[in-house]
């Protein structure tokens, strides 16, 4: 903390927008009109910092599935914005699209291990000047669950706020309870403040309405090759953003989200799926406990191209050490390739990494009931507890159950024709999306929302079959 304040004041940050330039000055920093450069005294860092709330809430479309973290944490969120999928038929890898997001929200939806769909993919078949609503709109048709992204742009972001605001029945009704929830990554490292994703928080912000940011450090290329440096410049950047929205509006909730990376130096290789990433991620989640905020960001995520023991040990070996060192939030579902390319089978595999995720985090509750001496007392001394009632009560709630992993004998196993597990998991992503969508909304809703927004894509999830798949490369 101390050395992250030494870099804000003495190096500082450099601040691209004019806008947020004039936050800042206003505020007490030093800021060069000429070339950006902001530097924040360490008294104007401690007073705004500590205005940030210790929660984060996120609202779905259905209040049922609002979380709040840190209190309902982990909170387990998908990887989003990756260009390309897996097609779940041909399994070759393609452009997304629209069609895509709106099976991916399904599946979101159905699976209990995921809280929040954060829009997996691009929409490569956005029609001109809907690039974000044909994302938003898919994702938000398709699932009850909170659904977050980002926009590129102003007027993609204000089209995003029409949308949610025809959802909740009018403007007031979505400043009451917005439904949608937005992310930026206005700091780009090292120590530098964008334009377009400035522009947006400082709206979002002023506005009231749920926005978050994350800090993406990389060592070796965009801070130093120690992971206490790396620590420092991410640290720094939080603060200088946190600070910023403060400035913009007292009492903003906010999350020390992070993507915090060493490269691979040999090649100069990004390798998200690191265990320096978890190491970095558990550092900076005790940072975010001495800042009393929630904590979290994209950590899971795997570098390898399928669904093998590289994914499973990428993303079960990161995810289990933040949440073990206080984690809340978790951007750990579906991406494959250095989140370049969504995987349905990954999503369902992942499913069961953040239920077991989960199971950590419950750990043990003690207490008298849970001692169970009366029952060891009663079972006795070489007595079997299999039959006994006390264990078909508990049976479900002390244990994940999980429906991918293997747990049979191995002659089960090879007489079932030795089933490996990107299959098995691809057999329930397709049984799951056979089902009927309770997540799509009221037909006349649809009217009025097609309507405001001509042309717009269909943004239907359809089952997964021979129907549905793509051959475009």
């Amino acid at each position: 903390h101390e050395a992250s304040l030494d870099v804000l004041g003495s190096v500082g940050i450099l601040v691209h927008w004019p806008r947020a330039r004039e936050v800042f000055a206003a505020h007490g920093c030093s800021v060069d009109g000429s070339t950006g450069l902001t530097k924040l005294p360490v008294e104007v860092v401690e007073q705004y910092r500590k205005l940030a709330p210790s929660s984060f809430v996120f609202r779905g479309r259905d209040p049922r599935y609002d979380r709040r973290i840190p209190d309902d944490g982990p909170v387990v969120v998908t990887g989003s914005s990756a260009p390309n999928v897996v097609d779940p038929v041909t399994g070759v890898e393609r452009f997304a699209t629209s069609a895509d997001i709106a099976q991916i929200a399904y599946l979101i939806n159905e699976l209990p291990g995921f809280d929040i769909f954060s829009i997996s993919t691009l929409a490569n078949d956005a029609p001109a000047g809907q690039l974000s609503l044909s994302r938003f709109y898919p994702s938000l048709k398709n699932c009850l669950k909170p659904v977050r992204s980002n926009t590129p742009s102003m007027a993609d972001l204000h089209m995003v706020l029409e949308l949610g605001e025809l959802i909740a029945g009018g403007k007031d009704a979505y400043d009451e309870r917005p439904l949608i929830n937005h992310h930026y990554c206005p700091m780009v490292s090292p120590l530098t403040m964008d334009v377009d994703s400035t522009e947006a928080v400082t709206y979002l912000t002023g506005r009231g309405l749920p926005c978050y940011t994350t800090v993406v450090p990389n060592a070796g290329l965009t801070s130093p090759m120690t992971l206490p440096g790396t620590l420092v410049v991410g640290n720094a950047e939080f603060l200088a953003i946190t600070c910023y929205q403060q400035m913009v509006k007292e009492g903003t909730p906010v999350i020390y989200a992070s993507l915090p990376t060493v490269a691979d130096m040999r090649t100069g290789g990004y390798a998200p799926g690191a265990i320096e990433t978890g190491i970095l991620a558990m550092a900076q989640a005790q940072l975010a406990r001495f800042y009393g905020v929630p904590s979290g960001g994209y950590i899971g995520l795997t570098n390898a191209h399928g669904n093998d023991a590289q994914s499973g040990f990428e993303t079960g070996m990161n995810t289990v050490s933040a949440v073990l060192a206080g984690a809340t939030l978790l951007n750990m579902g579906g991406l494959l390739s250095s989140l370049m390319a969504f995987d349905f089978g990954k999503a369902v595999i992942d499913n069961e990494i953040a239920l077991m995720n989960k199971r950590v985090v419950r750990g043990m509750d003690f207490s008298v009931e849970n001692l169970a001496l009366e029952e060891i007392a009663a079972a006795g001394p070489g007595g079997s507890y299999m039959g006994r009632k006390h264990t078909k009560a508990h049976m479900r709630t002390t244990a994940v159950l999980p429906r991918l992993a293997a747990r049979d004998m191995r002659a089960q196993w090879e007489q079932a024709g030795r089933p490996q597990i990107g299959d098995r998991a691809l057999d329930e992503a397709r049984a799951i999306l056979s089902r009927p969508n309770p997540a799509v909304w009221d037909a006349r809703l649809d009217e009025v929302i097609r309507a405001h927004f001509p042309g717009m894509v269909a943004g239907d999830a359809l089952p997964l079959g021979p129907a549905t798949a793509v051959t475009q490369a």
